[in-house]
């Protein structure tokens, strides 16, 4: 009979834990329904709940609901919300060392930046980075190579980049205001009005898979390719309090959610950027496709390159950081071009 009662029991509380939920609240940088960016979210979210049975689900506020697209860390930080989904160079005032996790120009590609993420130092040092703050980062999504920006102006040398008013943000933003650009950072729901209204001359986005509904084609001219982006992670922020309520299983459920998301991002917007680029060659021929000229190309590729070496002669971490992008970069870099630059060299150009 006590064994009877011990057994249904240890049933009892078996299944009651088992039936345990668990309701984490995500803070967006992106706007309600934003496409690609906060699709990404909420595709994590829904696996999550499915993976778990419903044990785990994941309230998202998008930046018209807690008014501070730019607030994510501080939220997540402060306790206001458990996770936060946006870019890591946007809190480069508060961590400087974040910016390096979304991107860095002349750096990695996207593929090649996710080996060095899961496959090399990425994920320590960005663990590094983060867990003073109290919190775990990962990778959150890629947009693939951005483009350079949209102008009003064509850049013709570097006198035109002088006084230039133009939204770039994270570490480009700081290359550019060496080339005497007076550089801005402004949420995405404000970007267009600013063009419009002259506030800035110039802006970079993302690439024709978010620009294109943006409608920046409508007043800029001028779209050219890019230097400063060329894999740029948005990320995924939990808070290591948040993380640790939650039983391993569902922590590994959310961890295979947030990096199935992620990769599904990086492809659904290469796919949604080749449907744009042609429609935007189609219907708005207007727009004229460019590159910055050598010497523009020449003083970005120095200009970062003294900053890089400034903060990593700064601080320790950074330099930790920096060291080990340039070193897996290197590396990773004479296979990229003996394969895929190789291959898109030798074969004839699609128009």
């Amino acid at each position: 009979m006590l064994g009877a009662m011990l057994w249904a029991t240890a049933t009892f509380s078996t299944s009651v834990l088992a039936q345990e939920t668990y309701t984490l609240k995500l803070a967006e940088t992106w706007g309600p329904n934003y496409p690609i960016l906060g699709e990404a979210s909420r595709s994590m979210a829904q696996m999550a709940e499915k993976m778990s049975g419903g044990r785990l689900k994941i309230r998202i506020d998008s930046s018209n609901k807690h008014k501070a697209p730019f607030g994510i860390f501080d939220m997540v930080k402060a306790g206001q919300y458990d996770m936060g989904h946006t870019a890591s160079y946007y809190y480069k005032g508060k961590i400087p060392n974040a910016m390096y996790f979304t991107t860095v120009p002349f750096g990695m590609l996207a593929q090649e930046q996710y080996a060095w993420f899961y496959y090399g130092d990425g994920m320590d040092l960005m663990r590094k980075v983060y867990e003073p703050h109290g919190m775990l980062s990962f990778p959150g999504g890629n947009t693939g190579n951005q483009m350079g920006g949209w102008f009003r102006e064509e850049i013709k040398g570097l006198d035109d980049l002088k006084g230039l008013k133009m939204r770039t943000p994270g570490f480009a933003g700081e290359v550019m205001s060496e080339l005497g650009v007076a550089v801005t950072n402004i949420p995405p729901g404000e970007l267009y009005t600013a063009l419009e209204r002259g506030t800035i001359d110039a802006l970079e986005w993302v690439g024709p898979a978010l620009d294109l509904d943006m409608g920046f084609h409508q007043i800029a001219d001028y779209y050219y390719s890019g230097w400063q982006e060329p894999g740029a992670e948005v990320q995924f922020l939990i808070s290591e309090k948040s993380w640790a309520k939650l039983p391993e299983e569902l922590q590994e459920i959310l961890r295979v959610a947030m990096r199935t998301a992620a990769y599904d991002m990086y492809a659904q917007s290469m796919h949604v950027s080749g449907q744009n680029w042609s429609k935007m060659r189609e219907d708005y021929p207007s727009v004229q496709a460019k590159t910055f000229p050598p010497e523009v190309i020449d003083a970005l590729r120095e200009a970062t390159a003294k900053l890089l070496a400034e903060a990593a002669e700064k601080d320790p971490l950074a330099k930790e950081i920096i060291d080990s992008q340039r070193e897996y970069l290197q590396s990773i870099r004479k296979w990229t071009n003996i394969s895929d630059r190789a291959y898109l060299n030798t074969i004839s150009i699609i128009e």
